[in-house]
């Protein structure tokens, strides 16, 4: 689990994205926010296309949880 509601807004992207590189295939983490990140999903599927998987466990309205993973090779 990786809750970055704690982090300083502009760090937020970059530990979650180093957080990503560090999944295997197949593994996945899940990421706690204080806002609805679909923002980052956009940014994910820019630079991460087909190679994510992204599932919404909890939408708000205060918290929200997504598992985000590394998708397995086809």
């Amino acid at each position: 689990m990786l809750d970055v509601r704690t982090l300083i807004p502009r760090d937020r992207h970059r530990q979650i994205f180093e957080t990503y590189a560090t999944l295997e295939p197949g593994e996945s983490f899940v990421l706690v926010n204080d806002h609805d990140p679909l923002p980052l999903y956009y940014q994910f599927d820019a630079e991460h296309e087909g190679e994510f998987s992204w599932s919404y466990l909890e939408e708000g309205p205060t918290t929200w949880r997504v598992e985000i993973g590394r998708r397995a090779a086809a």
